[in-house]
């Protein structure tokens, strides 16, 4: 696994043993941020952040900061170790629980213009109601994008708030993008 493009482009990430954490491929991860185009000047949050793959690509192509929420040990490990050896503990602030309980470390200051979420595959539900919180504590900015990867055999899922603007599947994984109208 590695950082696809932007100033890291090519360097290694570190990821757990076993199959407790499942990392976004490449392959992913290229069609993803080539569909998201520019995102730098962007704040970024990581949530179910596991290696941090996506926030670190986010800067790499030149993202402001990031923060990521993780809570397992092992992914934890991982992540700091991915941060500090590519140079990015200034730019990223690491929550270290579940998501659900990161919400009330945040606050409307620290809003963000693009979310990926990553969740286990049997806990999509719990992931849309944490991006529906996300939503109603105007933790996002108006016309703020997130990105939901799930099983390719779930049905994009409505999230209140947001507004399904694409979904596209690459293998047994979906990408469904989602954005919060300027109107909210």
């Amino acid at each position: 696994m590695r950082v696809i493009s932007g100033r890291l482009g090519g360097r290694r990430l570190t990821a757990p043993r076993g199959s407790s954490t499942r990392p976004t491929t490449d392959r992913v991860r290229e069609a993803l941020f080539s569909a998201l185009g520019d995102v730098g000047g962007l704040v970024v949050c990581d949530l179910y952040a596991g290696t941090g793959a996506l926030g670190i690509e986010a800067l790499s192509r030149g993202a402001d900061r990031a923060v990521f929420i993780e809570s397992g040990r092992p992914a934890l490990t991982a992540l700091r170790e991915n941060l500090s050896s590519l140079g990015l503990d200034s730019l990223a602030v690491v929550i270290p629980l579940p998501a659900e309980r990161a919400l009330g470390r945040l606050t409307p200051e620290s809003r963000f213009d693009l979310v990926f979420l990553d969740p286990p595959w049997a806990e999509l539900d719990a992931a849309v109601d944490v991006t529906a919180r996300l939503a109603h504590l105007g933790l996002l900015v108006p016309d703020s994008r997130v990105v939901l990867e799930h099983a390719r055999r779930d049905t994009p899922p409505a999230i209140a708030g947001l507004t399904l603007s694409a979904a596209r599947t690459y293998g047994d994984t979906a990408i469904s993008l989602y954005t919060l109208p300027v109107s909210s």
